[in-house]
């Protein structure tokens, strides 16, 4: 609700007594200074509506009645802050005088807070940053006098090697994310890059000169005038706090966060930014110390500094009765800060675009990226705005640096009414009911149902207790609901005793002594608690040394519960979780129903994900596309796991993330091939990579391989390239192809991308790995067999040069477009069939090969493939298709297939791909056990393929 230029609410008779005896006693003074003081409607308006709200601004009009002077209003109207302003102001050289200007001009400038943001001039955003402002100019102001004072007596700073230094000025809190409260202390914290000493007759060390310069910095500001003060300054944060020196160097800096950086301190770097001084060394400082805020994995043991951050402001509101306290009570607009600052600390060493310093831009950031729910930040935001505001008017009100709401009715009536409330009863309804919604909101996040503070179960905490005291023994946890218990009594009592575990830290250790109790309590209730309590033994041996990750299972109820379940239901899936823990945040994220499933969503995200690299670093790049992907198909695992997603979507979803992993390889490759020999003349890249088999036909599994063709444009062979190391075109492609062969498979600290498998290029094995599109062309059309069209016919360009993949895609429609004899197509189809079901078929009496069985998925391929290769050259738009979902459709569109026929190969093809998969995520192979239903699938499977000709044995 904002002021529309009128009092929107009648004042009580003292309220108007006040602020008619007080623009009277202005008018007074303003004729007794000879100061013109245009009483039309709208300034006595703005005027009085001012006087309303502050009893601050009268107290500076009373000082200095020019304001009210038409240039003065002016100044109260303009919407530029204080640097517009600061440089036309002149210091003198004697420190009282100094003190006497910054101090009147603080106050004007105050003034001019007031007067904009009570009369709607400005909005919140703009007030908040317009008074760090203020404060920001001010520091310069101040350490730029203090500089030129200390080296008149001892010269001037300089390092080692005698280039000059300057003090930085590091803003924490509100300063530092450049929303500061009207009233409100500054916390500063002040080092310089190096050691050194001044330049002077009279030489300073540089650790002590840098104190004195801010000594003097402090008392310009903090020393308390009849004036008053400038700014109340607070240097607490610095290391050590109050014991520490006023000043440190980069060097003891870094050393004191490295070994003695508290979890708070963290969240205080969060918003800490250079205000004043050496600003350019004041980004090096912070480059310096990004690794102590922001962690390079998910870090959920931000919750122990939160929990502890929050029992100091506990103690402290009970010590002094602070339960309405703005800020530190209840509901207040320190617990919003700790909401957002807790999921940027978790996260912001991996997602860049959460390091940002404002309250509310780092809400914007952190629900942009999904962490917080668009209805949970809206309440967020709305609560903040509304504290925000009450708390700034309670500061202009008298200048005070406080909180808590005025306990007098008359000052309650005129912030209520300054901000549009018709009377105190309905501000303070509006508050309680937004402090509730914030209260509800942290304490879920502090401390989940479930989570830290829950009970840990008695007696899966003996069981525990006598692994680790090594009583434990088969026959106890079989009566408690493990059986067979050997093979699991043998994994708990080694658990303790790994060398992991023993070097854990004290606190780590406590950790997992609260975890395993609750782990052995939620296996009990899966479907498989022996086999799930096993893998997560080994996943507590896998994290032991990462302490974060043993907090999130602890702090996080719903992540415990699902990594339980999922442990006993997916062989796969846990072991993929073992091998890379990181997997472990997919488990919990709250985005995981938003899983960018389309191909061009996961390519944006992709690339989304590089572009957060510090460092474009080959290997890097690599380790974070590997991350990527097995979290992108960890995801789509628990999709399918979960029935969220059928097979065939999940099968289409893991060929457009091996797409898109393919494509950020090759522009990885193709950059780093430029940087060592330059590029090739002509358009684009002149190089294709073609999917294959499963890639192509956009059926991948969660195992599968790559199979990959390489081909570029024989126009650009012979072409040399333009780097400082040119090589021929035939050359420069080959290593291409190489470099994204190696870094497919490449092992990194995260296993392999893909498995890749090159020998459907022409000559198979025989042939070079990366073949001219004419060459390519020549092959198909000259020498390749009808298998090897079968091939083709799944084929498709998957990365790089556009022009060059609408080429291929033109040559692939014209080879297989040749017209062909439909017996001889069946008959050689067929041939082909009974020769890989005899070399490759693993079924026997019990158990169907899924893949190879009779009736099973290549039986319902090649049927596909032999009818589209004796068509296509009929019906080209059979070509335009290569998954088998897709081209049994257009087989019945085209006529190929008759309903009935159409909808027995989809069905089947449908469940058979799903118990494939399901196979894959229990690591078996995909041979499933004969039963009723699936006999009848496959035999009618048979019966299609029967009847269309194929004589498949």
């Amino acid at each position: 609700m904002r002021h529309n230029g009128r009092m929107s609410h009648p004042e009580s008779a003292a309220l108007q007594a006040l602020i008619d005896d007080r623009y009277g006693d202005l008018a007074a003074r303003c004729r007794a200074a000879g100061v013109p003081l245009h009483d039309d409607a709208g300034v006595a308006e703005r005027i009085r509506r001012t006087l309303l709200a502050s009893d601050f601004a009268f107290d500076v009009w009373c000082r200095q009645p020019q304001l009210l002077a038409p240039a003065g209003l002016e100044r109260l109207r303009s919407g530029s802050d204080a640097s517009a302003r600061s440089d036309a102001l002149k210091l003198p050289a004697d420190e009282a005088a100094c003190m006497t200007v910054l101090r009147r001009f603080r106050h004007a400038e105050a003034l001019r807070l007031v007067f904009r943001d009570v009369n709607a001039l400005d909005e919140l955003p703009e007030t908040l940053s317009a008074t760090s402002v203020l404060y920001e100019v001010l520091l310069e102001l101040a350490l730029g006098w203090s500089e030129r004072a200390l080296a008149a007596r001892y010269g001037a700073s300089r390092d080692h090697d005698g280039a000059l230094q300057r003090l930085l000025v590091i803003g924490f809190g509100k300063l530092g994310g450049s929303e500061l409260n009207f009233s409100s202390d500054i916390d500063l914290v002040l080092a310089y890059p190096q050691g050194g000493h001044s330049d002077g007759a009279r030489a300073l060390d540089n650790s002590e000169y840098f104190v004195r310069l801010g000594r003097q910095l402090v008392r310009l500001l903090n020393e308390p005038t009849m004036d008053g003060i400038c700014a109340r300054v607070d240097l607490r944060l610095r290391p050590f706090g109050n014991a520490g020196r006023l000043a440190l160097s980069f060097a003891a800096m870094e050393q004191y966060y490295q070994n003695e950086g508290r979890d708070w301190e963290r969240y205080a770097w969060i918003k800490a930014r250079p205000v004043a001084g050496d600003r350019v060394a004041g980004k090096q400082l912070q480059e310096l110390l990004r690794p102590f805020v922001y962690r390079k994995y998910l870090d959920y043991t931000a919750f122990a500094g939160l929990r502890e951050m929050k029992a100091l402001i506990g103690a402290e509101v009970a010590r002094k009765d602070l339960a309405d306290n703005l800020k530190l009570g209840a509901g207040g607009i320190r617990e919003i800060e700790f909401i957002v600052q807790l999921t940027q600390l978790i996260r912001g060493g991996r997602e860049p675009s959460l390091r940002v310093r404002g309250l509310l831009g780092a809400l914007t950031a952190c629900e942009a990226r999904g962490h917080i729910g668009a209805a949970r930040a809206r309440m967020l935001r709305e609560a903040y705005v509304l504290l925000r505001r009450v708390e700034n008017r309670v500061q202009m009100l008298r200048d005070a640096q406080t909180h808590d709401i005025p306990a007098d009715a008359l000052s309650r009536e005129r912030i209520a009414l300054s901000l549009d409330y018709p009377d105190w009863d309905s501000l303070h309804a509006a508050l309680v009911k937004q402090r509730a919604v914030v209260s509800e909101e942290f304490a879920a996040v502090l401390m989940p149902q479930g989570g830290r503070a829950a009970r840990v179960p008695a007696a899966d905490l003996v069981l525990w207790q006598r692994a680790c005291d090594e009583s434990l023994e088969a026959a106890t946890l079989e009566a408690s609901g493990f059986a067979p218990g050997d093979e699991l009594a043998d994994a708990l009592l080694k658990l303790p005793q790994a060398a992991a575990v023993r070097a854990m830290s004290p606190r780590s250790r406590e950790r997992l002594d609260h975890l395993m109790p609750q782990l052995l309590d939620a296996a009990r209730a899966t479907t498989a608690p022996v086999p799930s309590l096993l893998r997560l033994c080994r996943l507590m041996q896998a994290v032991a040394r990462r302490s974060s990750y043993l907090a999130l299972l602890e702090e996080q109820p719903p992540a415990r519960r699902r990594l339980v379940r999922l442990f006993a239901d997916s062989a796969f899936l846990a072991e993929r979780v073992i091998a890379q823990p990181l997997l472990l945040d997919d488990v919990l994220d709250p985005r995981i129903d938003q899983l960018p499933f389309k191909r061009a969503d996961i390519t944006a995200e992709i690339a989304r994900v590089l572009g957060t690299l510090e460092e474009r670093e080959a290997e890097a790049e690599l380790e974070r596309i590997n991350e990527f992907k097995a979290s992108t198909a960890f995801r789509l695992g628990l999709a399918f796991n979960d029935g969220r997603a059928d097979a065939v979507a999940t099968a289409r979803r893991l060929a457009a993330l091996a797409e898109s992993v393919v494509g950020a390889v090759l522009a990885l490759a193709e950059r780093e091939l430029v940087a060592q020999h330059g590029r090739l003349p002509g358009e684009g890249s002149g190089f294709s990579v073609l999917g294959y088999g499963s890639l192509g036909g956009e059926e991948l599994g969660f195992a599968s391989d790559l199979d990959l063709v390489f081909v570029y444009d024989g126009r650009r062979a012979h072409a040399l390239s333009d780097g400082a190391r040119p090589i021929e075109g035939s050359r420069w492609y080959q290593r291409l192809a190489q470099r994204v062969m190696n870094w497919l498979t490449v092992l990194t600290r995260g296993g392999r991308l893909y498995e890749v498998d090159t020998r459907l290029r022409p000559d198979g094995s025989k042939g070079l790995l990366v073949s001219s599109l004419d060459a390519f062309m020549a092959y198909q059309q000259s020498r390749a067999w009808t298998w090897e069209h079968q091939a083709l016919l799944r084929a498709r360009p998957v990365a790089g040069d556009g022009t060059l993949n609408a080429e291929l895609a033109a040559v692939r429609r014209a080879i297989l477009a040749v017209p062909r004899e439909r017996a001889t197509v069946l008959a050689e189809v067929a041939s082909m069939r009974a020769r890989w079901r005899a070399e490759r078929d693993r079924s026997d009496e019990r158990r169907l090969d899924l893949k190879q069985g009779h009736g099973g998925l290549l039986d319902i391929e090649f049927a596909l493939q032999g009818l589209v290769l004796a068509h296509a050259a009929a019906q080209p738009a059979l070509l335009g298709v290569t998954a088998n979902a897709g081209l049994i459709e257009a087989c019945r569109v085209a006529g190929l297939l008759d309903n009935d026929q159409a909808a027995v190969l989809g069905v089947a093809h449908a469940d058979l791909l799903r118990r494939a998969l399901a196979c894959t995520l229990d690591l078996r192979s995909r041979i499933a056990p004969r039963d009723a239903e699936l006999a009848q699938l496959c035999a009618s499977v048979r019966e299609v393929t029967d009847a269309l000709g194929f004589a498949f044995g």
